[in-house]
């Protein structure tokens, strides 16, 4: 412990460094406990598309959508969501939406606005598109 300590006071920016990664990997984990917003996995997600007609909503770069996508996955374009305009989703209110980015980090983003604007059944895919592909599952280009 000692240790510790005089590591810290010789390593001051080493240590505030490690203060704020820990920090914000418990803010995560908590902000992600406490959230309106659901995670699903790829197998989860499969079957809220196979059984509940789920609607895969992309919110990644067009760039990036032409490279690779789900399966009849929507995008939604930058300014859409910059303006939150979902109006092109209101037709699909009682069906379960997921939200799908890169990673699912912004995705979470996303999906609480849909929440604020009425969308009752929003989710979004763990790991995003990274996981989708990484389990080998079906991509449209």
């Amino acid at each position: 412990m000692e240790q510790l300590v005089e590591f810290a006071g010789n390593n001051m920016l080493l240590a505030g460094a490690w203060v704020a990664l820990v920090g914000m990997l418990i803010f995560s984990y908590v902000s992600a406990i406490g959230s309106s917003v659901k995670e699903v996995n790829t197998h989860e997600m499969t079957m809220l598309i196979n059984k509940e007609d789920a609607v895969v909503l992309d919110t990644r770069t067009q760039k990036e959508f032409k490279a690779g996508h789900i399966l009849g996955a929507r995008q939604i374009k930058p300014e859409e969501l910059r303006e939150k305009n979902f109006k092109k989703l209101e037709n699909a209110k009682d069906k379960p939406i997921i939200v799908v980015c890169a990673m699912g980090n912004t995705a979470r983003g996303v999906a609480s606005a849909m929440t604020k604007a009425g969308f009752d059944n929003v989710k979004v895919l763990k790991g995003g598109m990274n996981a989708w592909s990484s389990a080998g599952l079906p991509v449209s280009k």
